[in-house]
């Protein structure tokens, strides 16, 4: 459904209309924290006249298109309670938007997934049409998002879908030629076909295999006749992945981790020669919007995101664009015309926020677009400081801790706040969580355990086999070095988390006792056991690459493991020495809801406080704003109720 211009203006108007440098406000609610982001994207058309901006009014979302120019709407579509998880443009005249849903499809084996649909958006008939509704025998989701190219002078859309062949799926690459709908099969997979690269010109260049009983993993390029294995290896838990056209945009990536865990990647010629390595400090590649070939890499180096291009005329248009902006601000490419020369950048200010904003190089100026959270003030903005201190056994552990406002840094109630993975890491900057937290008088403490990803192969490995052992005293022991200088009560302390943070709260009170007044666990595992099958019956088959990661990290030897139960929260619930909030969305399919459940009919056995709030349609991401706010404000009420900041 399209919407009205007159509506898409008004919204535009106000969403749009927000800047860095409003008025002053009283202290902002909860939903100015809670809310999604008013922009969660904004891409600009390869010729830089157009962009797109994918919005919220707080719970549904919609993409609407502006024409800079005139700074006057032209277009847009509604994806209304769907999850909008990526926005590209095709030319100035399509706009390939991706959302997602969970559902269960009945004539699919498994349990309810989440499924992505690409829509199509012609900004001349102002229609939109799901991009595989012309695919013959296969469903209407994709498996990857989309890529454009032109072929024999027409925009086109590469995509993965499902082939039904005699009633069994299989995956395919299919050509879509966005002015008509035409879609044709260009490939079909390999029984265990993973992953696609698609050239300049439109054809599959390369896929990856990975078989998930036996580990074996292969790369195969296609050469003038057919498809050729150029490596195999046989890997059971951490393989290569594809990463795209290389620098000269005639060769493949293969990336890995090195012993150091840093990035390496592989730069495969097509033409058949030796492979070369191409140095990368950092695994988020950058791609020339219009050759598809390498033109760079961006990541964390410690607290800082940092960019490095291969291709001097993209470094220098970088460099130019970071002079802009303070040096306390963190800059983040969001997208750039082809000739580069408008760039939309996301900037991260330790004062103000997070907002996206428009940098016209030609014009030698850079305009605010919108915050991402327009009902904040610097007033609602929390001082966030980058902490380290030692585990019991020396190792350093980093993260961050987010200060309230107006209140002296000691003595403060404290919320430790783990991230989830655990293979993932916080990061500094805005956190829309952390602050809501510490708006309400909490101090709150992030830190990157063992275990953590980013941070180099030593913190990550530390990890293994220490889930409810040294991960989760990592923790305590920031709460005992808080406590030792001075800035927090250790007797007024609370544990939240959502995964494996989640995890890690109800670990708190029933493995790691005594250092924590409550805990409040968002989507959080329970039951290791039943994680397990469940891992089990995602796949359809005991043996899996999933399974074996978790048993590396659990330190156990399979899902029938006797030491699960040691330590699994919901087996030690009569140990739990403090009140537990348990919220979970309904829509998870990745830490399935039963987990809670199971947790919350454990902790009422054992007669221990527990309350059981249910996210109705929500998924594993806190994706929907009703339900994410819904989620805060029970957190909230907990904290308040069990750990008053006062």
């Amino acid at each position: 459904m399209t919407i009205p211009a007159r509506i898409l203006a008004g919204v535009m108007a106000v969403c749009l209309g927000l800047s860095l440098s409003s008025p002053p406000a009283a202290a902002a609610p909860l939903e100015a924290y809670g809310r999604l982001p008013l922009i969660e994207d904004v891409q600009i058309s390869p010729d830089g006249a157009l962009i797109a901006v994918a919005m919220t009014d707080g719970e549904n979302r919609l993409v609407v298109i502006k024409r800079l120019a005139d700074d006057k709407v032209i277009g847009g579509l509604r994806a209304g309670d769907k999850k909008v998880r990526d926005v590209r443009w095709a030319g100035s005249d399509f706009l390939l938007v991706t959302t997602s849903q969970t559902a269960l499809v009945r004539d699919l084996t498994g349990p309810r997934r989440e499924y992505l649909i690409s829509i199509v958006y012609d900004l001349a008939t102002k229609r939109q049409r799901g991009l595989m509704d012309r695919a013959e025998n296969s469903m209407n989701v994709v498996l990857s998002m989309p890529r454009v190219r032109v072929v024999d002078g027409e925009l086109v859309a590469i995509v993965e879908g499902v082939n039904f062949v005699e009633n069994r799926g299989q995956v395919g690459l299919f050509r879509v030629k966005l002015k008509t709908g035409v879609t044709r099969t260009i490939e079909d997979g390999q029984e265990n076909t993973d992953d696609w690269v698609v050239g300049a010109d439109g054809l599959a260049v390369a896929q990856t295999e990975y078989d998930q009983r036996s580990g074996l993993w292969k790369l195969r390029l296609k050469g003038p006749k057919t498809w050729r294995i150029v490596e195999e290896a046989t890997l059971p838990i951490d393989r290569p992945w594809l990463g795209g056209l290389g620098r000269d945009g005639r060769s493949v990536l293969v990336g890995s981790t090195d012993d150091d865990g840093g990035t390496v990647l592989r730069e495969y010629p097509l033409d058949g020669g030796e492979p070369t390595t191409t140095p990368s400090p950092h695994d988020n590649l950058i791609h020339d919007p219009a050759s598809w070939a390498l033109i760079g890499a961006a990541g964390l180096v410690g607290d800082d995101y940092r960019y490095s291009f291969y291709e001097p005329r993209a470094d220098a248009v970088w460099k130019a664009v970071i002079k802009a902006y303070p040096a306390t601000d963190r800059v983040h490419l969001v997208s750039w015309s082809h000739d580069r020369r408008k760039i939309v950048v996301l900037v991260d200010s330790p004062v103000d926020g997070p907002a996206y904003a428009l940098v016209d190089l030609d014009r030698k100026a850079a305009d605010w677009l919108g915050a991402e959270y327009g009902a904040l003030q610097p007033a609602d903005i929390s001082e966030v400081r980058a902490i380290s201190y030692k585990a019991a056994d020396g190792l350093t552990i980093t993260g961050y801790l987010t200060l309230p406002r107006g209140r002296e840094a000691r003595d403060l109630p404290l919320v430790v706040l783990p991230h989830g993975g655990p293979a993932a890491r916080d990061t500094p900057g805005f956190d829309w969580w952390a602050q809501a937290l510490a708006s309400r008088g909490y101090a709150v403490l992030q830190p990157n355990f063992r275990g953590s990803a980013g941070l180099g192969v030593d913190v990550l490995e530390a990890g293994y086999g220490e889930w409810g052992r040294k991960m989760q005293t990592d923790l305590s022991d920031g709460v005992r070095d808080l406590a030792g200088k001075g800035l927090i009560d250790p007797a007024r302390v609370c544990i939240v988390g959502a995964s494996y943070g989640g995890y890690a709260a109800l670990a708190g009170v029933t493995l790691d006792t005594g250092v924590y007044r409550c805990a409040a666990a968002i989507a959080g595992v329970a039951d290791l056991r039943r994680f397990m099958e469940a891992q089990r019956v995602a796949y359809g088959t005991s043996e899996n690459s999933s399974l074996r990661y978790w048993s590396r990290f659990l330190g156990v030897d399979g899902r029938k493991d006797p030491d699960l139960d040691a330590i699994s929260p919901a087996r030690l619930a009569a140990r739990a020495d403090a009140p537990v909030l348990l919220v979970h969305g309904k829509d998870d399919t990745v830490v399935l809801y039963d987990q809670s459940r199971i947790m919350a009919d454990a902790l009422k056995k054992a007669g221990k406080p527990v309350e059981l709030v249910t996210l109705q349609g929500e998924d594993h991401w806190l994706s929907r704003g009703e339900t994410r706010l819904q989620m805060l404000k029970a957190v909230v009420a907990f904290l308040e109720k069990h750990n008053p900041p006062d």
